[in-house]
């Protein structure tokens, strides 16, 4: 969602940025976009599909999870030249460092858990087994290596969406919003990046 959320404003300022300087939006050209469907396809059956998410065992959901993350590194690294998209692989490398060192799954403190599901009832989650059907892992923050990078965020209350995301993730926002953005530049500094 939070990715979701950077595409949506980032064509929205690209698409402005172009209109307010009277030109179109450059095509976003980029190298083996392939790779993205192919590294979303473990996490859409390990996280989204309803049968398989709730029957894979943990050690399928953290080889899912790594092997995404480590495809989404590869495309990062093909396209580390387009504008953003060296912010945006370091955030990828920032959530499969915490991920690896914490043994395939993003560590969640329960402090937060307990901030992102306040209604939660006693014995839904954990600490040191998978929240629910998602990526993470309740982790106390001393279990935790790197603990500054797992999901540690989470939205002001005056939002009403429940969501934790790490620095990494912000990075990723960042990076996208960027690339996005930069569709509306002029053609000469697209080619300057």
């Amino acid at each position: 969602m939070i990715l979701l959320t950077a595409i949506i404003a980032g064509l929205i300022a690209g698409f402005i940025r172009a209109k307010w300087n009277k030109r179109k939006l450059n095509p976003l050209t980029l190298n083996y976009e392939w790779l993205v469907f192919v590294a979303f396809l473990p996490q859409l059956i390990a996280f989204q599909l309803p049968w398989t998410r709730a029957t894979l065992s943990d050690g399928w959901v953290r080889t899912a999870l790594v092997s995404s993350q480590f495809l989404l590194l590869v495309f990062a690294w093909f396209n580390r030249k387009a504008p953003g998209f060296w912010l945006l692989g370091i955030g990828l490398v920032l959530n499969f460092l915490v991920i690896i060192l914490n043994g395939g799954l993003m560590p969640i403190s329960p402090e937060i858990v307990s901030k992102y599901l306040p209604n939660a009832p006693d014995g839904t989650w954990m600490i040191g087994e998978r929240l629910g059907t998602t990526k993470d892992i309740v982790l106390n923050i001393s279990e935790t290596r790197f603990w500054w990078l797992s999901d540690r965020f989470t939205l002001p209350d005056w939002i009403n969406y429940a969501v934790a995301f790490s620095f990494g993730d912000i990075l990723i926002w960042i990076g996208a919003f960027w690339l996005l953005w930069s569709l509306g530049a002029p053609r000469t500094s697209l080619q300057e990046n």
